[in-house]
């Protein structure tokens, strides 16, 4: 399966569980996520990677992501797991 059959290049989102899941939802979670492990980001940015993570969750939940994926990072991974 290739990603145009999933998400057709004319579309920018998909409906799953009743969520909208935006196109490049994944690839916001591990911006995010690497700015939120980054000890040399300041607080300010990695509230805001937290804050911004936590709004993708819910649609990568729908999607199935963390149901094939774990993060590795303890941390991300308790995150993750507590707004399933």
């Amino acid at each position: 399966m290739r990603p145009e059959d999933l998400l057709p290049d004319d579309h920018d989102h998909v409906q799953r569980a009743g969520i909208t899941v935006r196109k490049g939802s994944v690839g916001a979670f591990l911006a995010n996520a690497t700015i939120l492990l980054d000890a040399a980001q300041d607080a300010a940015a990695r509230n805001a990677a937290e804050r911004d993570l936590l709004t993708l969750l819910p649609g990568l939940h729908a999607l199935g992501l963390f149901d094939v994926l774990v993060p590795k990072d303890a941390a991300l991974r308790q995150l993750v797991e507590q707004h399933r």
